[in-house]
């Protein structure tokens, strides 16, 4: 199959992955009269719930994979953490949008943050550690501690790092890592954290959602602000970054860059998913595109959706019990809730989101 042709409405788009943003990916899709099919490992899935179909195998099962991609005309992931191999195996047969490059940066942040100086995007400093000798170097060079010590894989939503304030606790962290391959960042004395989402289209076209400002609390993020209320400079800097990175990875799809804004103005990035983020929910009710039919559109060749925000918002993760909350969001005029369906609330467990649409 060609990997250029455009793909129309009322063929059928395969996910790999079953979470929360396969889910409004197939939901966005339907909306477009096409038909998802989710290749997931676990069940139940919560994308598949809303899914035309589902494969439910492994990430290493070349056998599920192939008749999977066999079934669908385009395949995209819903999440950076699926294997390169399961998507090169794909790839045999079906177009996979955005591809293997995006994946095997972002899943390992010595790579991606490598990528992103040579792109010429700002980063906060970073070491590698890897062994006792890194250690000792990282504590000689000055400024490098305090930092923050984060494994190079696996990490995700504040889990595997940690802060460190000198070389005895890196030392000590290191070790609770597992003495695995990781990378010391310098602390950066933000003004606050912001996100770029860009989709970018077969024909090379980028749109860049407006920039939203982010609060993070125990490393998830809990709000998204749009307007960002920031400086022009600040967020065309940001946008242009955003730009940057997606046709750096000759991406076809949707990348989000988190960001954090200094005092002083300067911008610099933390890291990327090329996927839908959650900083960009708020664009479901509050945008003229959301993210998710934008990945849709990316991802088939369809032409890119309008990025203008239809009103301010303020976008809320709902975690672990506060989705049982569901009856005073429901009663609430500007708030537009979703929930996932993931049934049981757990602590640190992303349940739903709510937006609040504001008055201009």
């Amino acid at each position: 199959m060609s990997s250029s042709r455009i793909i129309p409405p009322g063929s059928t788009i395969g996910i790999l992955g079953g979470g929360q943003l396969g889910r409004m990916t197939a939901q966005a899709a339907a909306r477009l009269g096409y038909r998802s099919i989710v290749y997931a490992p676990d069940e139940p899935s919560i994308a598949a719930e809303v899914s035309a179909g589902f494969v439910r195998a492994g990430y290493d099962d070349e056998a599920a994979l192939a008749a999977f991609a066999r079934q669908v005309d385009v395949i995209t992931y819903e999440f950076e953490n699926v294997p390169e191999a399961a998507v090169l195996e794909c790839q045999k047969l079906t177009p996979v949008r955005p591809g293997t490059l995006p994946i095997h940066l972002a899943q390992h942040r010595l790579r991606e943050k490598d990528f992103l100086r040579q792109l010429g995007i700002g980063t906060a400093d970073y070491l590698p550690i890897r062994s006792e000798a890194d250690i000792a170097a990282a504590a000689a060079v000055p400024g490098a501690l305090p930092g923050i010590l984060k494994t190079c894989t696996e990490g995700y939503d504040g889990k595997g790092q940690a802060r460190v304030a000198d070389g005895a606790a890196l030392a000590a962290a290191w070790a609770d890592l597992g003495r695995r391959e990781c990378v010391l960042e310098a602390l950066v004395p933000f003004r606050c954290e912001v996100s770029a989402i860009v989709a970018r289209g077969l024909d090379g076209e980028t749109r860049c959602f407006p920039i939203g400002r982010n609060e993070h609390r125990d490393g998830i993020l809990r709000t998204t602000v749009v307007p960002a209320d920031l400086p022009p400079d600040v967020l065309a800097t940001a946008e242009r970054y955003g730009v940057l990175l997606a046709e750096g990875l000759d991406l076809v799809g949707l990348v989000a860059l988190e960001m954090f804004v200094t005092a002083d103005g300067r911008v610099l990035a933390n890291e990327f998913a090329p996927r839908p983020h959650n900083s960009g929910h708020w664009s479901i009710d509050a945008c003229a595109t959301s993210q998710f039919e934008q990945l849709v559109r990316a991802v088939c060749g369809l032409p890119l959706g309008s990025v203008e925000a239809l009103a301010p918002s303020r976008m809320e993760n709902l975690i672990g019990d506060e989705a049982l909350d569901w009856p005073r969001y429901l009663a609430e005029p500007a708030a537009r809730l979703h929930l996932y369906g993931k049934g049981a609330p757990r602590p640190g467990r992303k349940m739903g989101h709510v937006t609040y649409v504001l008055r201009p």
